[in-house]
């Protein structure tokens, strides 16, 4: 079976899909590794480091595509690449499908199998391929350090000469995969960390970290099977609004990382809440990529609202390439690990598997994905 990985064209990516290492171990699987030529040149992998694991360099970027039975990407392929594709091959990347359904239909008139790397199951057994939980980790962690760096006080408690600094507080709203590895940052640095979530079940989790669940009544709330927190009402959101409140006025630096899968970021902080904070204090969007937690908030900008700065950080993975590189090789190498047939030295396509049942969202030319289905005939299309 031979692999095709194209260098990655989103203006701004750091981040590749292989590194050396990982394409090490595709190579001693069995598959026939082609990597197009300087795929790893801005982390400093060079094409030689991928030759001497045993890859061949493609130069040809459409003959890489034709020739693949597989392509292995980061970001969502251009559409006009997905027809160099041959019929029956497979694409595997992130494919933002609930949002882009040109790409859908390219994959069904090409007749590609799309593997969407969004859509890996949330279980035990699939957990070393979830890269949406592997990014968001490392995302959590960059958006302290950023909001650290543009906050004007130190966050941990020092006790010198010259008197006491009291430790800057720190907010985070939403607590998933993101969300602690925020809390545990914060804590690492030294901050007085609060955090709230509208599942009560991770209290625990929060505690665990050595940061204060804020609890704010909001009736019956919970998680989807998948481990997603479910939509809030609009009069949920209203009381969990006033509740937070109080906590935002009295935060040096507020994170919000909430998502709901498949659809636009819940608004959580208002104008009146940002109005309500110090000057000087941060507020950090995590959530602007998928429209925004943050009124105000700008993708990829900075905005100062009265003194408080509102940050729109973009592809904060992408902030440490070569962590978050070598984190989602890992998802992808271990995704085509599992379905592969050491005999014919090929990718297995098992469709009685609840995991590929639920990622290959376009099968045989037609989309295969029943939650995909009821959205798009949702929307008319």
């Amino acid at each position: 079976m031979r692999i095709f990985i194209p260098k990655e064209t989103h203006p701004g990516e750091t981040r590749v899909p292989v590194i050396p290492s990982i394409a090490d171990k595709f190579v001693k699987l069995g598959a026939e590794v082609d990597i197009e030529s300087g795929l790893g040149n801005g982390l400093g992998f060079t094409d030689d480091k991928y030759k001497d694991v045993g890859c061949a360099i493609q130069t040809d970027r459409k003959k890489g595509l034709a020739d693949a039975d597989m392509v292995l990407r980061l970001r969502k392929p251009p559409t006009d690449e997905i027809g160099l594709q041959k019929e029956g091959s497979i694409h595997a990347s992130y494919m933002e499908p609930f949002f882009d359904h040109d790409l859908i239909k390219a994959f069904e008139k090409a007749k590609v199998n799309a593997i969407c790397m969004e859509m890996i199951p949330r279980t035990t057994l699939a957990q070393k391929m979830d890269a949406l939980s592997s990014q968001a980790n490392l995302g959590g962690y960059v958006a302290v350090i950023i909001a650290a760096e543009k906050l004007t006080k130190a966050l941990p408690m020092m006790m010198t000469p010259a008197g006491t600094l009291s430790p800057s507080k720190v907010f985070i709203i939403g607590v998933g995969v993101a969300g602690l590895q925020a809390i545990a940052t914060a804590k690492r640095l030294g901050a007085r960390v609060e955090a709230f979530d509208t599942r009560p079940v991770v209290e625990e989790q929060v505690r665990s970290l050595g940061a204060k669940f804020v609890k704010i009544d909001l009736g019956e709330t919970g998680e989807t099977k998948d481990g997603y927190a479910k939509a809030l009402t609009e009069e949920q959101i209203k009381k969990q609004q006033a509740g937070m409140a109080k906590v935002c006025a009295q935060s040096d630096i507020v994170i919000t990382t909430a998502q709901v899968f498949g659809r636009k970021a819940p608004v959580i902080v208002t104008e009146e809440m940002v109005a309500a904070m110090q000057p000087g204090s941060i507020v950090l969007d995590m959530a602007v990529e998928t429209g925004g937690n943050v009124v105000g908030s700008k993708l990829g900008e900075e905005v100062v609202v009265n003194g408080v700065t509102i940050l729109g950080p973009e592809n904060l993975p992408g902030y440490v390439p070569v962590h978050s590189s070598q984190m989602y090789a890992s998802n992808l190498y271990n995704l085509v690990e599992h379905f592969w047939d050491k005999e014919a030295n090929t990718f297995k396509v098992n469709l009685e598997d609840e995991i590929l049942d639920g990622c290959m969202i376009v099968r045989d030319g037609a989309l295969a994905n029943e939650m995909l289905k009821n959205h798009w005939n949702n929307q008319g299309k």
